[in-house]
């Protein structure tokens, strides 16, 4: 199996995984990156999975099932186009002889699904497609799930092997470790994850995939709990005192953080 970020628009990835016969998509919102890297590679699609209903991650599936015949998988409860196998936390779906296990994931959206993938042998790693839920050193933002509903998301997530690659679907990592810089500025493993980062874009190459174990370490949105991270919370919104209210504050901190 080989995995491969296609970048699209501005800073998405659509994420391609194909084993040199047949592939998958995830939250393909442009086809064309997609067209050129099936007819490149010579492999005929096999499935699109989708995360969430945002454009930028729909936008290529009609042209994309059209032209394929790729059965298209998707939450249960968002406006994905149709017609497309409709998923929701606990169950499977089979795609390149692998096993999918769908998670729940509300927060950015309401009916946000992930993709995690225990045994993939890319890398002999776990592989997990969280869309716009978890990012490398951020998460999303809330536009229709509650605080409490993305803790609990990114809780989940937070809980896979450490050694899972994390696929999310933007390269926001440089701006997200600069707010994490501002939150918890004595992270020593947040320096140095930042360094690798900016060496890595400085060679115009992704910053994905990061791991479930790298996040944990240096994402202030999976270390609300730590002391340093709530006391930064809590300098910007006193009222912040239990742990929602602690997440919230940075999630609305990061809003307008420039």
């Amino acid at each position: 199996m080989k995995l491969i970020p296609l970048p699209a628009f501005t800073d998405n990835y659509i994420w391609m995984l194909h084993d040199e016969r047949h592939a998958l998509v995830v939250d393909p919102g442009d086809p064309q990156p997609v067209f050129e890297a099936l007819a490149q590679l010579g492999v005929q699609l096999e499935a699109i999975l989708v995360t969430h209903h945002h454009l930028d991650h729909t936008g290529g599936v009609d042209a994309l099932r059209q032209a394929t015949g790729a059965r298209v998988f998707g939450p249960a409860r968002e406006a994905v186009p149709e017609p497309l196998i409709r998923l929701t936390g606990a169950d499977q779906l089979q795609a390149l002889g692998l096993t999918f296990d769908v998670i729940d994931v509300p927060g950015h959206t309401a009916g946000h699904i992930a993709y995690y993938c225990a045994d993939t042998n890319v890398h002999e790693t776990p592989l997990l497609f969280c869309g716009d839920t978890l990012f490398s050193g951020g998460c999303g933002r809330l536009f229709e799930g509650t605080p409490a509903q993305m803790l609990t998301s990114l809780d989940t997530l937070a809980a896979l092997p450490g050694a899972t690659r994390v696929c999310c679907s933007h390269e926001y990592t440089l701006s997200n470790l600069r707010f994490a810089s501002a939150v918890d500025p004595t992270n020593q493993d947040l320096a140095r994850y930042t360094v690798t980062a900016q060496n890595l874009r400085s060679r115009l190459q992704p910053t994905l995939p990061s791991s479930i174990q790298i996040e944990r370490l240096i994402n202030p949105f999976l270390r609300t709990r730590q002391p340093a991270v709530a006391r930064a919370a809590q300098d910007f919104d006193a009222s912040a005192r239990d742990e929602v209210a602690v997440f919230s504050a940075l999630r609305q901190w990061k809003n307008q953080f420039s």
